[in-house]
């Protein structure tokens, strides 16, 4: 897949091209059904298929202080943009004078200009321009003067909803990982790196691992079962595991971490810059301030046995599935 940062790095020659534009955050279910159609169309034509996409979110500009936390980092999104099967993404620096582009505009100078577009799907409520000025009607007419055509995908429904960013976000405030799976099409998981400062050496020799400080969406505090994977390529390890996303408050001061506890713990190579996936598979309760310690250890041997035996059913439901 290529990567153009801004209009200036996209090649003179460049085109024809399918494209779709979007935010894209998470890389749901919705967005995976227009880059589908988009790819379909762009194989069928020869053309190449095209995501275009914002750095940062427009709201991050536009309206700070009610922009929404980001799902998946630009990395991440890009990775997932990548395994869609996408030709390119355009990642467009969201700027002032960018803002104030009129969508006619918009479409003539990176569209039809630097793209050579011959169709453009979008979801139906899909607006762009200054202000949000243009919607799909609007967007068809401009596709009918510079030669391209709109095309308009419904909402993808999962349990009658309209499959969505804010609303994956509203199931992970509340904790509902599984319902978010739905909406994503995958589970929902963080990468990042071991927290600094935690005595990591070349090996991790005991089962407890906490996450580098992380920019993107965290599930609700609480505590959940969860698979860590471990490193990159053939020698990534993955783990059952349990994790506590918040504050800690039953031992000593307060501070915000994500600890992930390891189930069958086996010594794994594991560095400052070990990459690490951490995938949250099932809500097991809040966090809670115990009374003392004894509460807190009893708990955990709670919440561990729950989890082994959800992870001993999702076994057996794969097994069955797959005819084992």
């Amino acid at each position: 897949m290529q990567i153009f940062h801004g209009i200036d790095t996209i090649p003179s020659d460049f085109g024809p091209s399918v494209a779709s534009i979007g935010n894209f955050d998470g890389v749901h279910l919705g967005h995976q059904r227009i880059l589908d159609a988009v790819i379909t169309q762009a194989r069928s034509t020869g053309a190449h298929a095209v995501a275009i996409t914002f750095d940062p979110h427009p709201l991050r500009l536009l309206k700070p202080a009610s922009a929404p936390q980001a799902l998946t980092p630009t990395e991440e999104k890009l990775r997932l943009l990548d395994q869609s099967g996408i030709d390119a993404v355009l990642v467009l620096p969201f700027t002032q004078a960018l803002s104030q582009l009129s969508a006619r505009e918009f479409v003539r100078s990176i569209l039809v200009d630097r793209l050579s577009i011959a169709a453009l799907h979008e979801g139906s409520n899909f607006r762009c321009g200054h202000r949000a000025e243009a919607g799909v009607a609007e967007l068809s007419d401009l596709g009918t003067q510079f030669g391209f055509t709109l095309i308009a995908h419904e909402p993808v429904l999962v349990r009658g909803l309209p499959v969505s960013s804010s609303l994956i976000r509203s199931r992970l405030q509340a904790g509902a990982v599984h319902s978010a799976r739905h909406l994503l099409g995958r589970w929902f998981s963080v990468r990042s790196h071991p927290a600094r400062g935690r005595g990591i050496g070349s090996r991790l020799l005991a089962p407890t691992v906490n996450l580098a400080d992380y920019a993107a969406m965290l599930p609700a505090a609480g505590v959940y079962a969860t698979r860590l994977a471990v490193g990159d390529g053939p020698a990534r390890r993955r783990f059952d595991a349990v994790t506590n996303v918040g504050w800690r408050p039953t031992v000593g001061e307060p501070s915000f971490a994500v600890e992930t506890h390891i189930l069958d713990f086996e010594p794994v190579e594991l560095a400052e810059e070990t990459p690490l996936e951490l995938e949250f598979r099932l809500w097991l309760r809040p966090e809670i301030k115990w009374p003392d310690l004894a509460s807190l250890r009893a708990q955990i041997v709670r919440d561990v046995q729950r989890a082994r035996r959800y992870f001993s059913r999702a076994k057996l439901l794969t097994a069955a599935s797959e005819g084992l």
